[in-house]
């Protein structure tokens, strides 16, 4: 009996961490592609993002063009970001473009009353962004001021940038250094208007974006790609409004959804150093992105079933209490593993609706929230972050291929939750991709793959894992979390069969 009962703990003990297994099936009849422009980055003026960022002090000892930091450039330039938004965010909305143009010297001073108090000089303005842009070959994605600004300023900055005839304002934009317009097609037209945007109702900012882009023109070089300000996570409503009272006026309506750990503003918890408790609130939190999406892209198809309105989700990513000893007003904060697989699902979740969504950023680029890339002066780190874009962007305007997923659950203190995510492309050289996120933090899950209409013979991959979710890259140790060479996957007759680690991401390639 003694016997009995120590095999039948053993068992216990076993089985709760066992090997796990999950099926998916990928076909090829979609003719949908993932757009690009879903990998988009943002870029505030906010704490260290711009500032000591993307702009730094000419006696940095680190290579500049002009005062734009080029390591960070070329680093995103990996990746092959597609768009980056800027100048908010919140600080859009009192944000005047005319105070960032002409001799830096002569630029006025400002405060930047929603993220810390802090003055700024507006040193990095528009020409500067424009010229970051040019230099990481991504496209701009300006956001305009709608809540402390007028129609008029938006409609001149647009012919500022756009318009290639006589004109003051193309005089102005000569005399500034561009001849030649700039056609910048993305044009956010106000930010979160239900909240630091003005406070408005739905029904008052729909009649405010009518009126803001009746006069922000088209020129024949930029058909303007006009985006209103969506809604914040569930609120349903807001988009039924603005769907109902602007429909296909906009080319697209944004959404804004963070994943807060513990899903209280007031403590949001913290970047580091967190259980698995933590972990599995933070997971179970970013899972309603797929509801969030599916619900609002339902409202949408109802006054827009040739889904010509495109779903842009952004704002999203991980929002953590900030590390200690930091300016609460800079937002900033560690990356880790968990990061990782909260960026990596939430692709995920993008690529498999991409017919509706056309458009994500992360919040955000450097050194704020879910960051990309860590600066402390002349020293930077890749986060696990980073490397999760990094392993993604064969998406990229690649064929989306339909999947049907069997996942097994992962289970914390008696709740479930779904282990495994994944998506799936075919890229323009036949190539196809496999993206796939295990939640799971203690079981190995096996997963057999079929393609249906798909031909392949050999496979390929790459893997980011680490000891513990809360593990992170570190100025002294900073290839601590980054990807490796995945062995874990084979061919077993017609089928793909994977041998997907606890907590990892696995990006695979099958030619």
């Amino acid at each position: 009996m003694k016997k009995y009962l120590l095999l039948l703990l053993a068992g216990i003990s076993f089985n709760s961490y066992a090997q796990k297994k999950a099926s998916i099936t990928v076909s090829n009849d979609s003719k949908d592609s993932i757009s690009r422009h879903i990998y988009g980055q943002f870029a505030e003026h906010l704490g260290h993002g711009i500032y000591g960022g993307f702009w730094v002090d000419k006696s940095l000892p680190v290579q500049k063009q002009d005062r734009i930091r080029l390591d960070i450039v070329n680093a995103l330039k990996r990746i092959k970001i597609p768009n980056l938004r800027w100048p908010g965010g919140c600080f859009a909305d009192e944000y005047h473009w005319r105070d960032g143009i002409g001799l830096r010297t002569q630029r006025p001073r400002m405060i930047n009353t929603n993220w810390g108090g802090v003055v700024e000089d507006n040193s990095f303005g528009t020409h500067e962004f424009l010229e970051l842009c040019k230099l990481l070959n991504t496209e701009p994605y300006v956001s305009a001021n709608v809540g402390s600004g007028t129609v008029e300023e938006m409609s001149k900055w647009v012919e500022y940038l756009n318009f290639d005839g006589a004109s003051p304002l193309t005089a102005l934009r000569k005399q500034n250094g561009h001849p030649g317009s700039y056609n910048v097609k993305f044009w956010g037209v106000g930010n979160e208007s239900w909240g630091c945007g003005g406070n408005m109702t739905a029904e008052h900012y729909a009649d405010e974006f009518r009126r803001y882009a009746t006069y922000a023109r088209d020129y024949p070089n930029a058909k303007l790609r006009k985006i209103a300000c969506g809604p914040s996570d569930g609120d349903y409503d807001w988009t039924e409004t603005m769907m109902k009272k602007v429909g296909t006026r906009m080319w697209g309506l944004s959404l804004h959804s963070y994943t807060i750990p513990t899903g209280h503003w007031n403590d949001k918890g913290p970047a580091t150093g967190f259980g698995e408790k933590e972990y599995f609130n933070t997971i179970k939190n970013t899972l309603r992105m797929e509801e969030y999406v599916t619900k609002h892209s339902a409202i949408m198809d109802k006054y827009d079933p040739k889904k010509r309105v495109a779903l842009v989700v952004d704002e999203w990513g991980v929002w953590t209490n900030v590390e200690p000893g930091t300016n609460p007003g800079f937002l900033y904060q560690q990356n880790s593993l968990r990061d990782a697989l909260v960026a990596g699902t939430n692709l995920n979740i993008f690529n498999n609706h991409c017919d509706r969504v056309k458009m994500a950023n992360l919040a955000q680029a450097i050194n704020v929230l879910q960051s990309l890339i860590l600066t402390d002066k002349e020293k930077m780190l890749l986060t696990p972050t980073y490397y999760i874009f990094d392993m993604y962007k064969v998406h990229q305007d690649a064929k989306y291929l339909p999947i049907q997923l069997n996942t097994p659950d992962y289970e914390f203190d008696g709740n479930k939750l779904p282990a495994v995510n994944v998506s799936a492309s075919q890229d323009k050289a036949g190539k196809v991709h496999l993206t796939l996120v295990n939640l799971d933090s203690h079981n190995t899950v096996d997963v057999s793959t079929v393609f249906k209409d798909v031909k392949w013979s050999k496979v390929s991959g790459q893997v980011l894992t680490s000891g513990s979710t809360a593990d992170v890259n570190t100025f002294t140790k900073p290839m601590n979390v980054v990807p490796k060479a995945f062995n874990g996957a084979k061919r077993d007759g017609d089928k793909l069969m994977v041998s997907l680690p606890a907590k990892s991401v696995v990006a695979l390639e099958l030619y």
